[in-house]
C-alpha cells in the first residue's frame, strides 16, 4: 500500500495548526458564546435562558453605574497612560543617546521593571496598608505635623483614584520603557548622522527621524495599552476590599460586569453585555489608532516630499 507524500508547499500548516485550533477553542468560542449569552436572560439559577434580544443592553444603557464606569475606566487609563508613555520616550531618548553616555543603563532599566514583576494583589494590599487609617502614610503626617489626625484616605473619591492611577503608570511603564528603547536602538544610526551633518537639532532628530520610524512600537504599545485598561480589574478591585471606594469612584467595566455575575441571581446575559460593549469599545478605539498612525504613502497622493530638515547655511 503506497501513501502519498504531503506536499512542502503544506508543510507550514502544521506548524501553525496548534495556534489555530487553540485560538478557536479559547479565543474564538468564548466571544461567541458571549455574545450570545448577551442576547439571553440567562443566570446560575436556571439551566436554560430565553432570547430576549438587546433588551440586556437597553437596561445598560439607562443604567448611571454602566455609564460612570465606562467613564472611570477611561479617565483611569489615560491619566496613567498619558505619563506613561511620556516619561517612557524621555528616559528611553536619554539611556540610547550616546552624548550623554547614562551608566548602568542596564541596571536602571531592571529597577524600573521591577514593579512589573509583583503580583497585583501584593501591591494593592501593601498600598492598602500604606493608606490605612492607622498606617505609615497617617502616622508620618500626624507625627510631623502637616495634619491634626488620622484620615480614612481610601475614602476620599480623588485620593483613591489618585492612588489607583499611581499604582497602574508605577506598574507598567517600566515594561514600556524597555519596549520604546528596543524600538529607538533598532533606528540606523546613519540616518542621526546624516541629520547632523544638515545641522538638525536634537529636538528635530527625534521628531522627524525617532518618532516616525517609532511607529510600528507606538502603535503596539497604544493597542495592548487600551486593551489593559479597558480590562482593569484587580488593582482597583482589591485596593477597597471590593467595595469600590467612595462613589464607585473607581469602578470599572469589568468590576461591574463581575458585579453583575456575582450578584444573587448572577445575571450571566448582563454581564456578558457588558463584556460585549467592552470589546466593541475597544475594537474601535483600536481600529482609530492604526488609522491615526498608518504610514501615508506620498506617492498616492502626488505630493512630493519635504525635506526633514532645513540645510545648514554654508559660510
Amino acid at each position: 500500500m503506497k501513501f502519498t507524500k504531503i506536499n512542502r508547499n503544506y508543510y507550514g500548516y502544521f506548524f501553525i495548526a496548534p495556534f489555530i485550533i487553540a485560538f478557536l477553542v479559547f479565543g474564538l468560542y468564548p466571544l461567541y458564546n458571549t455574545l450570545s449569552l448577551s442576547l439571553t436572560d440567562y443566570t446560575l439559577m436556571t439551566r436554560k435562558g430565553e432570547y430576549i434580544g438587546l433588551q440586556n443592553f437597553t437596561v445598560l444603557f439607562a443604567d448611571q453605574l454602566f455609564l460612570k464606569a465606562i467613564g472611570n475606566t477611561w479617565l483611569i487609563w489615560l491619566l496613567n497612560f498619558i505619563p506613561q508613555i511620556g516619561v517612557a520616550l524621555l528616559l528611553s531618548a536619554w539611556f540610547t543617546n550616546n552624548r550623554l553616555k547614562i551608566k548602568g543603563v542596564g541596571i536602571w532599566r531592571a529597577i524600573f521593571y521591577l514593579p512589573n514583576l509583583l503580583i497585583p494583589v501584593v501591591i494593592a494590599a501593601l498600598f492598602n496598608s500604606f493608606f490605612s487609617f492607622y498606617g505609615p502614610i497617617n502616622q508620618f503626617m500626624v507625627r510631623f505635623g502637616y495634619q491634626a489626625e488620622a484620615v480614612h484616605y481610601l475614602q476620599n473619591v480623588e485620593i483613591t483614584r489618585a492612588v489607583v492611577i499611581f499604582i497602574q503608570w508605577w506598574m507598567w511603564f517600566g515594561q514600556t520603557i524597555i519596549i520604546v528603547m528596543a524600538g529607538m536602538t533598532s533606528i540606523p544610526v546613519h540616518l542621526y548622522e546624516a541629520a547632523m551633518v544638515d545641522g538638525a537639532s536634537a529636538a528635530q532628530m527625534f521628531r522627524r527621524i525617532t518618532l516616525p520610524l517609532l511607529k510600528p512600537i507606538l502603535i503596539f504599545i497604544f493597542v495592548t495599552s487600551l486593551v489593559g485598561g479597558m480590562q482593569m480589574f484587580d488593582i482597583p478591585y482589591l485596593l477597597t476590599d471590593g467595595r469600590g471606594a467612595p462613589s464607585n469612584s473607581i469602578m470599572t467595566n469589568n468590576i461591574l460586569m463581575y458585579m453583575k455575575f456575582a450578584s444573587s441571581r448572577g445575571h450571566i446575559g448582563a454581564a456578558s453585555a457588558v463584556a460585549v460593549l467592552t470589546f466593541i469599545m475597544t475594537t474601535i478605539c483600536a481600529l482609530g489608532i492604526f488609522f491615526v498612525l498608518r504610514d501615508k504613502d506620498d506617492t498616492v497622493t502626488n505630493k512630493p516630499k519635504r525635506s526633514w530638515f532645513k540645510k545648514s547655511e554654508t559660510k
